[in-house]
This record gives C-alpha cells, structure tokens and sequence, in this order.
C-alpha cells in the first residue's frame, strides 16, 4: 500500500529519524567540517548566522538521536537538527550542485557534503554550546521508547485518572517519544486496544502488552528503513519499506489481517486512527 498522507501524517517519525542517523553516523562522525555553506536562513528558527565560524575546522566527535533531534556533537557543544515536515539530510560528493531547497551544507574534509533539504523550511538547525540535555527542547522529553527502565507499570502510573485517549497518551512526548500518528495505530492494534479507550481505563496487563508492541513495531521499520511518506527517503535517496507490513494505516475499508472485518478510521486529537473494531476493545 503506498501511503499518501497529509501534513499532520507527514512529519518523519522515530524510525525515519533513526535511519538517517545510522546512514550519516559511519560518514560524519570523526570527520572534520571543512565550512559550513548556509543558502536559506530561514528555516523554523534561523539558521545562526556564525555556523560557519564555530563549526569550521572542528572535528564531529559523534552522532546520535535525542526522540526525533538529530544530534551531530562536538567537544564545545552539539548541533540539534531537526527534519521537520520534509527536511531530509543526505551525504553527497562536494562537486553536487545544489537544487532547489537544498538550504545548507556541511563540507566535510573527505571530499563529501552532509546536506540538509526541506522543502516546507520547518526543520531546524540549532547549536548548543552548553549540555544539549538542558535544552528547552530537550530537558522536559519523556524517556526513549527502548530505555530498559520504561516498563508497563511506570507507563500504567502515569496514565491513572487520565481521560485522554490511549493514542493521545502514547503520543505525548512528555510520557514517550518517538510514538508517532503511524506507528500508534500499528502498536494499538497488535495490543488489540482501541485508539479511542481513555488511557486511565487501560489495564497494567494491557500496558505492558502495548510497550511490547510498540518497540516491536519500531523495530520492524527501523530495520525496514522507515516508513516511506511522499518526503522521506533515505541519506541514500532510497525509499524505506515498512509501508508494506502496515495493518491498518490508511486502510479504512479493507480487510483486518486478522479477523477480515472492515479497517475504520476516526479523527482522534485532529489526527486520523485506524483501527480493527473487532480486534480491538
């Protein structure tokens, strides 16, 4: 199933964000920046004008994640990139022109350039000279969606009393990230869990089932490259794969994989849920 998506759905998730740091980490990290070519400012927050001047010359130590930040560090601070809606970083040879939206480039000292790309301009590139985890942007997240010390229970804790959706709930970036529109319908639904259940209401058994599904679900498109959206593809330029193992996403009115009863969809918190009314309760 191709996924055409709108803006909301758009946004690359945990697992796309994830594969372009394991594609740029093996190119970058221990590299040295060379110059810093900025073309457009203007992204969601401006580009700082002295990018050049703090980053020339300057080794990248090493290259991680933080939820959806992409984090390139350095000995005097670290750079936050952010995708956006349809920013994409790719690693090209230095002799590529640029082509439209191609906003900034970092020119490394092997001859490559880690480029950034974004159409729609809501990716961001910030620097922090300090610890990154003190960022306003950062400090305030929920833990990793594969830290050993998120269990069931802590997630059963937080829900009590809450009246939100359980989709909503695993959505907030403030309980977990990385959980996005995408991948909470695929995790609720081998959870067997409707979307639309009031987090309160969702016993601890059935957290833990649905902890499980989600790192299952993660996992499966981290491997497969991230799901492909109509701006995703991958540092390579190639699309990920994990469309095709979707269960319910975009599948209003097809067959459940599971019982053959009809896919529904409903708006939950402005976004678009799918789910199996038979399968899920």
């Amino acid at each position: 199933m191709q996924i055409i998506a709108g803006w909301g759905d758009r946004l690359p998730e945990l697992p796309e964000v994830e594969t372009t740091v394991r594609g740029v980490r093996p190119v970058v990290a221990g590299r040295q920046i060379c110059s810093v070519v900025v073309r457009e400012r203007r992204l969601r927050w401006p580009v700082p004008r002295s990018l050049n001047r703090t980053l020339s010359g300057k080794h990248v130590a090493s290259v991680g994640r933080r939820a959806k930040y992409i984090l390139l560090n350095f000995s005097h601070g670290t750079l936050m990139i952010h995708l956006g809606m349809s920013g994409r970083l790719r690693v090209v040879p230095a002799d590529t022109p640029p082509v439209k939206h191609d906003h900034v480039d970092f020119v490394l000292d092997s001859g490559k350039v880690l480029r950034f790309h974004d159409p729609r301009r809501f990716g961001s590139i910030l620097w922090v000279s300090q610890d990154f985890t003190k960022s306003k942007l950062i400090r305030d997240l929920g833990p990793e969606p594969f830290n050993e010390a998120l269990t069931g229970a802590a997630l059963y804790r937080l829900s009590r009393g809450r009246k939100t959706s359980i989709k909503q709930f695993i959505m907030d970036g403030r309980v977990i990230v990385g959980v996005g529109n995408i991948y909470a319908s695929e995790s609720l639904f081998r959870a067997g869990i409707r979307p639309g259940r009031a987090a309160g209401r969702v016993t601890l058994s059935r957290f833990d089932q649905l902890l499980d599904a989600i790192r299952q679900v993660l996992s499966e498109a981290i491997k497969a490259g991230g799901t492909t959206l109509r701006d995703y593809s991958r540092v390579t330029g190639e699309p990920g794969y994990f469309e095709q193992s979707l269960d319910v996403y975009e599948c209003a009115g097809s067959p459940c994989v599971n019982c053959a009863g009809l896919i529904r969809r409903k708006v939950i918190g402005q976004r678009a849920s799918y789910y199996c009314p038979s399968c899920q309760d």
